[in-house]
């Protein structure tokens, strides 16, 4: 396992010590760099009230301490508690002038309360006093980003590589803001400059894979990737997102070969798992993508994806009502996912709850309304009972909010041509036609009768002939 694994054990055992010490009142003994790593682990957990617990205990013990200021600081600033924590950061300024980690902390606070212009003021005195001045760019950076000013953002960012060509947050960070003015596709040649300038930086190699993921240029970000792997092996960022880039490929074994390294060097993580997780459902080893959400959702059970994922092998295995159990409870934590509705809609209605299943369908178009898989989905309910007229009625909705969407106007062939409807049915076909001729086989899975699919080949044919 990787050292950064083991070391996290460690911390988990002195947290577990000083929980007893708190509540059990068991005598522990803890330095000053122990109640350190506990607060730095509680608020790595998003655990900032039981930070400033630690916090309270620690000071008690040693008063007047700057860097205990600071971590307290830093959690009053997680519970939005923003002018107490800027009080302490004064007090522990005057024992340690320009400290860094100061610095940047009042100036994210300032960045957080909206005081962009503040932030950037003190960040520019910082040039003069701080060795580190590729941080002070990467924090200008951000408090520019902070306030929608993407350019300077870009700017700053740029000024810290300058500094540090192996600045991993600034690559990752211009990198977005790149893609937010449009300018992405245009900075390839940049990141490609700083691997000529230094063809063994594993940073420039990875951010480079995150450009052209971005850029849904697949390959090639693998190519970078195994780059960055190459320099280092025990990269697991690179790894992951290695992982990635094969999921969007399909090649489901070579992530799930990636996210297992990824395991391996980082310990176990409730994202790791759920991507371990999907890659066995993706290669239909359900059981074990099974095995692995749930170990997703034990280590962290507000883990959306982890119940998400158990719902959606359970709903591949027919199992319905305990999918939707579990997809219920990934929707409870995070209600604006389309996704999830569109699950729970599919397997509330195979569990025969037909109007929990329409409720949800609504809930997905109002989320999503150019998702055609709605509307298609959705209005297969109503033609599957024989109510041929609303399944049109409503597939109508969906041709308003896509009308460049060829199988919605051939699914609207469908329902018309069974309700008797054949002229408005052969408009809606030649539409179809018309944006995308080759899709019209999905007309064909809907009628087996070899009459109806002859008299419908015979009418395709005719007007491929009239127009190609």
């Amino acid at each position: 396992m990787g050292e950064d694994f083991e070391s996290r054990k460690d911390d988990k055992e002195l947290v577990r010590r000083f929980e007893a010490h708190v509540t059990l009142g068991h005598h522990s003994f803890f330095d000053l760099e122990d109640y350190e790593n506990i607060i730095e682990f509680y608020l790595d957990a998003g655990k900032p009230r039981k930070a400033l617990k630690a916090c309270q205990v620690a000071m008690e013990q040693y008063p007047f301490t700057g860097s205990l200021m600071v971590e307290k600081a830093r959690a009053l600033s997680r519970v939005e508690e923003y002018e107490e924590a800027l009080s302490l950061l004064e007090q522990a300024a005057n024992l340690q002038p320009f400290d860094e980690e100061i610095l940047f902390l009042r100036g994210s606070i300032y960045s957080a309360t909206g005081q962009y212009d503040l932030a950037i003021e003190l960040f520019e005195d910082a040039l003069e006093h701080i060795e580190e001045q590729d941080e002070v760019h990467y924090h200008m950076g951000m408090a520019q980003q902070a306030a929608g000013r993407y350019h300077e953002a870009i700017r700053c960012y740029k000024r810290s590589l300058e500094q540090n060509l192996n600045h991993e947050n600034a690559l990752y960070e211009l990198a977005f803001c790149l893609d937010l003015v449009g300018e992405l596709e245009s900075s390839i040649s940049y990141y490609e400059q700083f691997i000529d300038r230094d063809p063994y930086s594993s940073y420039a190699w990875y951010n480079l894979g995150v450009v052209y993921n971005k850029l849904e240029q697949f390959d090639k970000s693998v190519q970078a990737y195994e780059y960055a792997l190459a320099i280092d092996e025990d990269f697991s960022s690179a790894y992951f997102n290695l992982g990635n880039a094969y999921m969007n490929l399909e090649e489901y074994s070579k992530a799930l070969n990636a996210y297992l390294k990824t395991l391996d060097l980082e310990g176990p993580t409730a994202e790791v798992y759920a991507y371990i997780g999907a890659s066995y459902e993706h290669l239909e080893q359900l059981e074990l993508g099974l095995k692995y959400f749930q170990k997703a959702v034990k280590i962290d059970s507000f883990h959306d994806e982890g119940w998400y994922g158990m719902g959606s092998c359970l709903a591949k295995m027919e199992r319905w009502h305990e999918a939707t159990h579990y997809l219920n409870k990934a929707l409870k934590l995070n209600p604006e996912n389309q996704a999830y509705w569109l699950a729970i809609a599919d397997a509330e209605y195979q569990s025969g709850n037909v109007l929990s299943s329409v409720d949800a369908y609504e809930e997905a178009s109002l989320l999503d309304p150019e998702n055609i898989d709605v509307w298609l989905d959705w209005s297969f309910i109503y033609y599957e009972q024989g109510d041929f007229d609303a399944a049109a009625a409503l597939l109508l909705n969906g041709i308003e909010e896509t009308p460049e969407e060829s199988e919605l106007y051939y699914r609207m062939t469908v329902y018309l041509i069974s309700s008797g409807k054949y002229r408005e049915a052969f408009s809606y076909l030649e539409n179809g036609l018309i944006l995308d001729f080759d899709n019209h086989t999905t007309l064909y899975e809907f009628f087996p009768k070899l009459e109806t699919q002859k008299a419908l080949f015979k009418i395709i044919e005719q007007y491929r002939k009239e127009n190609f």
